[in-house]
């Protein structure tokens, strides 16, 4: 299974925006549905669905930064509104759902459990339109109910990565786009006016960073039983692991920069449609069949005692966290990590302790815990979920 790193070219499709891309007209056929007019059809939200009702300067892009903590994944609320048909148009009123359910008010004050308000809720509105805000962080949520909550999200998951092996092999690759036959750059000047001088072995493009709605050319087609209508990962090959305590290399981080749909097959291509983006993606995108993972969910339970840590020699060869996206040098709650545990000694949904080894003589530290969303064949990818100090590469795991 396999995610991403920040190289982000394409700006020009930031939603709210204006530019040669953009759709510089407002949609036609404005009209009134509720009490106010946009160019859209809004269905109605699921009862249990996060929703944000769009309000005057709202953008995709605030939006996402704001719900998700990284603005270039405004792509995922476009996907999960598909009732808006061109995201640099949002309308005032309209609702969006932001793909994460919480449970009813009334189900979070059971138990004779309140707010800090004292009123049993778990958050006030605090405008028109707006929700009641949803708990801190899966561990209070979890603690507050008593029941099992998700540990993650699945942008946790379809937007992280992986640690695979060094050379591994993948069926498909992205090999163009239809940007790459729109350059100018192949005409000339000539006596009699324009004319084509080596365009057509042009390697420019007019688009470099590619995202969802746009159709890109893979090397298979009906040669090699690619169908209509399958579904793949788009994965890029980063750089190798180097395990943080061993000091040798594991492995190689790829990373998932979105999902496409093959559209139509011929003798040896196909044209595919980008579904979903984490990252723009590039030609030489690498693709491997589409895998559907569940968030695990999970009960919270107390955190280990500090004052009765494991023993120092379980864990002196103990599982590690041994690599982080994004190279954050202080990890904590809500990090995604990749740890050294695979299929054979853990599943979506097993919680591990987190400790740091301490002075020779001294007893580890409790540091927090992670929860395993997704499983590898020699490694995983974990979220932290509780910490009470800042985690670093290297730190141990023992299961819960």
């Amino acid at each position: 299974m396999r995610v991403r790193r920040t190289s982000f070219v394409l700006v020009a499709l930031i939603v709210g925006t204006v530019s040669a891309q953009a759709s510089d007209r407002p949609p036609q056929g404005l009209h009134l549905v509720g009490d106010h007019w946009t160019a859209w059809n809004p269905p109605a939200p699921g009862a249990t669905d996060q929703i944000h009702v769009v309000a005057k300067g709202d953008t995709l892009w605030q939006l996402a930064a704001k719900y998700y903590g990284n603005a270039y994944l405004w792509p995922q609320i476009w996907e999960k509104n598909q009732y808006i048909k061109d995201a640099h148009w949002i309308y005032p009123g309209d609702p969006l759902v932001l793909g994460l359910n919480v449970a009813p008010v009334q189900d979070l004050s059971q138990g004779g459990g309140t707010g800090g308000d004292g009123t049993g809720q778990t958050g006030a509105p605090t405008g028109e339109g707006a929700i009641p805000a949803p708990p801190a962080g899966v561990v209070e949520a979890a603690r507050a109910t008593g029941t099992p909550v998700p540990l993650g999200a699945e942008t946790d998951i379809y937007c992280q990565g992986y640690i695979g092996d060094l050379d591994e092999s993948f069926p498909y690759a992205v090999i163009g786009s239809e940007y790459d036959a729109l350059s100018l750059d192949g005409y000339v000047r000539g006596a009699t006016g324009w004319k084509v001088g080596s365009f057509r072995n042009s390697t420019n493009t007019t688009k470099i960073g590619l995202t969802m709605g746009d159709i890109i050319y893979v090397d298979g087609g009906r040669e090699r039983g690619l169908l209509p209508g399958k579904m793949f990962s788009a994965v890029v090959p980063e750089r190798p692991v180097v395990h943080p305590d061993l000091g040798q290399v594991v492995g190689r981080y790829y990373r998932y920069v979105g999902r496409v749909r093959i559209l139509s097959v011929q003798d040896s291509t196909a044209i595919a449609e980008i579904v979903q983006s984490c990252d723009p993606l590039s030609t030489g995108a690498l693709l491997f069949p589409f895998e559907p993972e569940p968030v695990p969910l999970g009960r919270s339970t107390p955190l280990r005692p500090v004052n009765f840590p494991a023993a120092a020699e379980k864990l002196a060869h103990a599982p590690a966290i041994i690599y982080s996206r994004d190279d954050i040098l202080a990890l904590g709650a809500d990090a995604v990590v990749h740890i050294d545990v695979g299929e054979e000694d853990t599943t979506p949904g097993d919680v591990f302790t987190i400790y740091r080894e301490n002075r020779p003589g001294l007893p580890p530290i409790v540091m927090g815990e992670l929860a395993v969303l997704s499983v590898h064949k020699r490694f995983s990818v974990a979220k932290i979920i509780e910490s009470r100090y800042p985690i670093k590469l290297g730190d141990r795991l023992d299961p819960k």
